[in-house]
C-alpha cells in the first residue's frame, strides 16, 4: 500500500474514491464534517487537513482492504502526478499482495489449461515485472519460482523453437530458486519438465534416461513417477524402440489404474496405440485407440488436438480408413493453429510429409524377407 507522508485534499479524495464512499459517508467514517471533506476536494493539493485529522486518515488507509489499497494507488497516480515524492509505494510486497499474486497464479493455471496464452502471459508479466528478486522474502521467492515455472509451461505449450529454449531457461531459473528454498518436490517436478523439453527438442535418448531416473525418484508423487515411466515409453517409441516402449507404457498404465487416475490411464492407452502403430501392429493399435477414445475426457484444445491427431495417425495407415484419417488430421491442424499450439502443429505437418501409402505390417517392410 502507498505510504502518505503528508495528506492534502488530493490524497483524501483518492482515499474516499478508493473506499467507494459518498462525501457524507466518508465524513462520518472519519468523524469530520461533510463541508470539511468538500473543502478538501475543492482545494485539492493546496489544502491540508489538521495534524489530528492526518492521523485519522493514516488509520483509515491502514484499515482499508487490499482492493481499496490498489484503487487508492491507482487514483493517486492518475490524479496526483505533479505531487511525486509526497507518497511512494512500498518496495517489497505486503501480505495482501502475496494473496493477490497467489490468486493470479491459480488463474494462470486455468488459462494455460484452456490454452489462453495471451491472458496467462498478461497475468505472469504483472508479477514477474513488479518486484526485484532481492526485495522478496521466502514466500515471495516461492511465488516468483512458481511464476517462472508457469512461464516455462506457457512457452513449452506454444512449442516454437525459441519457445523451447525460453522454457528451458525459465525452468532452470525456477529450479534454482526452489533449490535455494529447500523444496525437493518442486525441484524434481522441474527436472521432469526439463526432460519434456529435451524430448520435444529431439534429444530422445537423453530424455529417456532422465525419465527413467525420475520414475523411481522418491521426491515425486506416485502419479508423477507413473507419468515419468509413461514418458520413458514415448521417448523410446519415437526413437524406434517400440516393443520395449510398449512394455514400459503397459507398466505405467497399471500404475495409473492402481492410483485411480482415469484421465492418465486413458492417455496411456493413446500413447500405447501410437507405439503399436509404429511397431506395425495395427490391430493392437486400434484396440488401444478404441479404449482411449471411449474413456478419454476432452476438456481443452490441446487434449482435443492430441487425441484427434492420434486417431488420424492410426486411421490413415489403413487403406479402408485412410480418408477419415486425413480428414481428422486436417481437423486437428485447424484446432492447433487456432489455439497457437506450435509443437502439435509441427507434429501434424510431419505426419503429412510421411508416406501416404497403405499400412504395411513388419514382414512387408522394404528389405524384409
Amino acid at each position: 500500500m502507498a505510504t502518505v507522508h503528508h495528506w492534502t485534499g488530493l490524497e483524501a479524495k483518492a482515499l474516499r474514491l478508493a473506499l467507494r464512499l459518498s462525501i457524507r459517508a466518508f465524513a462520518e467514517h472519519l468523524g469530520v464534517g461533510a463541508r470539511t471533506v468538500s473543502k478538501w476536494e475543492k482545494l485539492k493539493a493546496s489544502t491540508a487537513p489538521r495534524p489530528d485529522t492526518q492521523a485519522i486518515l493514516d488509520t483509515a488507509l491502514a484499515r482499508a482492504d487490499a482492493a481499496a489499497h490498489l484503487r487508492f494507488e491507482t487514483f493517486l497516480s492518475e490524479a496526483g502526478g505533479s505531487r511525486a515524492g509526497q507518497w511512494e509505494p512500498p518496495a517489497a510486497p505486503l501480505a495482501w499482495e502475496y494473496e493477490s499474486w497467489a490468486d493470479d497464479l491459480d488463474r494462470v493455471v486455468g488459462a494455460l489449461f484452456q490454452q489462453d496464452f495471451a491472458f496467462a502471459d498478461c497475468l505472469l508479466s504483472r508479477w514477474l515485472s513488479r518486484f526485484q528478486k532481492s526485495e522478496l522474502d521466502e514466500k515471495g521467492l516461492y511465488l516468483l519460482a512458481r511464476s517462472t515455472a508457469l512461464l516455462g509451461d506457457l512457452k513449452r505449450y506454444q512449442g516454437s523453437a525459441v519457445g523451447l529454449l525460453s522454457a528451458q531457461h525459465s525452468y532452470a531459473g525456477a529450479r534454482a530458486v526452489f533449490m535455494h528454498l529447500g523444496i525437493p518436490r518442486r525441484v524434481a517436478q522441474l527436472d521432469l519438465s526439463l526432460a519434456v523439453v529435451m524430448e520435444m527438442s529431439g534429444r530422445l535418448e537423453t530424455a529417456a534416461r532422465a525419465y527413467e531416473a525420475l520414475a523411481v525418484d522418491d521426491r515425486l508423487s506416485l502419479r508423477d513417477r507413473a507419468r515419468a515411466r509413461l514418458w520413458v515409453g514415448t521417448a523410446l517409441s519415437k526413437d524406434g524402440r517400440h516393443d520395449y516402449a510398449t512394455r514400459v507404457m503397459t507398466a505405467a498404465t497399471r500404475d495409473f489404474e492402481d492410483l485411480a487416475e482415469p484421465e492418465d490411464w486413458s492417455v496411456a492407452h493413446q500413447k500405447l496405440a501410437l507405439a503399436r502403430r509404429d511397431a506395425g501392429d495395427l490391430p493392437a493399435a486400434l484396440r488401444f485407440l478404441d479404449v482411449a477414445c471411449s474413456t478419454g475426457t476432452v476438456r481443452s484444445p490441446m487434449q482435443k488436438v492430441q487425441l484427434t491427431t492420434a486417431q488420424a495417425h492410426i486411421l490413415r495407415t489403413d487403406p479402408a480408413t485412410r480418408d477419415e484419417g486425413l480428414r481428422l488430421l486436417d481437423q486437428a491442424a485447424q484446432i492447433a493453429a487456432q489455439s497457437d499450439l506450435g509443437h502439435q502443429l509441427r507434429s501434424i505437418e510431419a505426419i503429412r510429409r510421411t508416406c501416404e501409402g497403405a499400412f504395411k505390417p513388419p514382414h512387408h517392410r522394404p528389405g524384409s524377407r
